[in-house]
C-alpha cells in the first residue's frame, strides 16, 4: 500500500464495516494526509444518514459520563453509535490527555460502538478542525447516531450548534453562580438542557434558573442564527421557534433520567422534520463548513505568497509602531492579490 493510495484503499473496507480500516482512515483525516481529501470526497455520497448529536457544557458537568449512558441506551435500542470526543490541547506542551475513554469503559468490546478521542490542536469553539470530517467518516461507515462531545471550555463553545442536528447543553449544580448558566452564548445554542448530578444540593436552584431564562419568551429562530452564514438566509428559514427547550434532570452515573433525554432527542428530531427546519440546519452546517474551509485555504495561500522575511519585517514595523496592524494586513492582502499599491506605509 503506497502512501499516495493509502486513504483511497481504505474506502471500500470502511464502507463494509472494517473497524481497523475506519480507525486508520480517521487517523489520516485527522493528520491532514495529502490524499485524505480525495477519500472524503468519495465518501461524501454515502453520508447524510446519521443523526448528529452535540454534547457540550462546562468542565465538571459530567459530559463524558452522560455520553457513555446515552450510548448504552441507544445500543439497547439496537442503534449503532459513533462517538467523537474532543479534548483540549496544552498551549505549552502541545499534547493532550485523551481521557474520555476512561469514562466509557462500559462500551468496551461492543462492535456497535466506535469511540474516537481527538485533540483540539488549538482550534477554538470547542471542536478540533477535523471534527466535522471525522463525523462524516463515521456517518459514511454506517453509524446511525454520532455523538460529538466538545472540549468543555465554557461559553465560547458554539461551533457544535453549526454541526449537530441537536445540541445538548449539560449543566450541574455547585459550579458557581447560577447566572453563569444563563449567560448569552452557551445557553442559546441548547435544543435540550440537561442538569446532570441532580442528586447534589442546589440542583433545583439550577433547574429553576434555567427554566426562568427559557420562559422569558420564544426566540425568533433563523436556522442560521448561530453565527453569520456565507449567504443571506432565505425568508422561509426565518420562523417562530416553536420548539420548547426541555430541562431534564439526570444522574448519569446511575443512568437516572437517561430515558427522558432519549425521549427528548426523539421529539426534537421529529420536530426538525415536521417543521422543515432540518433543511435549514443542513444549509447552515454546509455554509459554516464552507466558510471555515475558505478561511483556511485563503490564509494558506496568502502566507505562501509572502516569504518569511517579508512577514518578519511587517511584524517588526508593527512592534516599532511604524505601522498599525490593520494597515499591515491590508498591505499583505493587496500584495498577495497583485495590487501595485500594496507597499505598507
Amino acid at each position: 500500500m503506497t502512501p499516495a493510495r493509502a486513504s483511497a484503499d481504505l474506502i471500500a473496507p470502511v464502507l463494509s464495516g472494517d473497524r481497523r480500516a475506519l480507525a486508520r482512515l480517521i487517523t489520516r483525516v485527522e493528520n491532514r494526509a495529502p490524499d485524505a481529501l480525495e477519500a472524503l470526497a468519495r465518501l461524501h455520497p454515502h453520508t447524510g444518514r446519521a443523526t448528529l448529536i452535540g454534547v457540550t457544557g462546562a468542565p465538571g458537568t459530567g459530559k463524558s459520563t452522560l455520553v457513555n449512558a446515552l450510548a448504552l441506551a441507544l445500543r439497547q435500542r439496537g442503534q449503532t453509535v459513533g462517538i467523537v470526543a474532543v479534548d483540549p490541547t496544552s498551549p505549552f506542551s502541545g499534547g493532550a490527555v485523551l481521557g474520555d475513554r476512561v469514562r466509557m469503559t462500559d462500551l468496551a468490546g461492543d462492535g456497535g460502538v466506535f469511540i474516537r478521542s481527538m485533540a483540539s490542536r488549538g482550534s477554538l469553539g470547542g471542536l478540533a478542525a477535523a471534527t466535522g470530517d471525522v463525523a462524516r467518516v463515521l456517518d459514511a461507515a454506517g453509524f446511525a447516531v454520532v455523538l460529538i462531545e466538545t472540549v468543555g471550555a465554557g461559553q465560547s463553545e458554539v461551533d457544535i450548534a453549526r454541526m449537530a442536528h441537536t445540541t445538548v447543553v449539560v449543566d450541574a449544580p455547585g459550579l458557581g453562580d447560577d447566572v453563569q448558566a444563563i449567560k448569552a452564548g452557551i445557553l442559546e445554542i441548547a435544543d435540550i438542557l440537561v442538569v446532570n448530578k441532580a442528586d447534589r444540593p442546589g440542583a433545583q436552584n439550577t433547574v429553576r434558573a434555567l427554566r426562568a431564562m427559557l420562559e422569558l419568551g420564544h426566540r425568533l429562530r433563523n436556522t442560521g442564527h448561530h453565527g453569520a452564514g456565507l449567504l443571506p438566509a432565505p425568508p422561509e428559514s426565518l420562523t417562530a421557534d416553536t420548539w420548547t427547550v426541555p430541562v431534564i434532570e439526570t444522574v448519569a452515573t446511575e443512568h437516572t433520567g437517561i430515558a427522558d433525554v432519549l425521549a427528548a432527542l426523539d421529539q426534537h428530531r421529529a420536530h426538525l422534520h415536521s417543521s422543515g427546519e432540518i433543511a435549514g440546519r443542513e444549509r447552515q452546517r454546509v455554509e459554516a463548513e464552507l466558510l471555515a474551509r475558505l478561511r483556511e485555504a485563503l490564509l494558506a495561500r496568502l502566507l505562501a505568497a509572502h516569504d518569511p522575511a517579508t512577514l518578519a519585517e511587517t511584524v517588526r514595523r508593527v512592534v516599532a509602531r511604524e505601522l498599525d496592524p490593520a494597515s499591515a494586513v491590508r498591505a499583505l492582502v493587496a500584495a498577495a492579490c497583485g495590487d501595485s499599491d500594496a507597499s505598507p506605509g
